[in-house]
């Protein structure tokens, strides 16, 4: 099926690591729709499409998430588990995206049902060639499943 037109949802609290990713999306021409919420209730909120989020052509489901572990109000894990137990999104391809190496925080989102764990780099350079090999892989080249199980 390949990616579908659907946007990315990028789940990050950092304001200058938002601008970095969507620069370095931007530079491999990747024109994908970055949806960005800043903490993980309105990541729960975003992705059951409560409130404001209740239009899906405006907020549609995302083919990606990229998200941050440590967050304000909802952890990382917490939003990941969420989306695991949920029929529509529990097939979403989740990318941890992370300034966490700890071998618990890896192994914990794996034990969760994470797709991909990526610790972010430290310069904009090996960020840009870290959205170039995702955005290949995950956006290019990857099938994806149906987003819902009742198909």
């Amino acid at each position: 099926m390949g990616f579908n037109g659907y946007s990315i949802l990028l789940i990050e609290d950092d304001s200058n690591d938002i601008l970095f990713i969507q620069r370095a999306f931007r530079q491999v021409d990747g024109d994908y729709p970055i949806h960005i919420v800043k903490d993980g209730d309105e990541a729960v909120d975003y992705l059951s499409g409560k409130e404001k989020y209740a239009d899906r052509d405006s907020y549609p489901l995302p083919a990606l998430v990229l998200l941050d572990l440590k967050l304000p109000r909802r952890s990382g894990i917490e939003v990941l588990s969420w989306m695991r137990q949920q029929p529509v999104l529990r097939r979403t391809p989740v990318v941890v995206l992370t300034s966490s190496q700890e071998s618990t925080d890896v192994n914990r989102t794996y034990d969760v049902g994470v797709s991909s764990y990526l610790v972010k780099p430290v310069s904009f350079d090996a960020l840009a060639t870290m959205i170039a090999a995702m955005d290949a892989y995950w956006l290019k080249l990857n099938e994806y499943p149906t987003l819902s199980t009742m198909n």
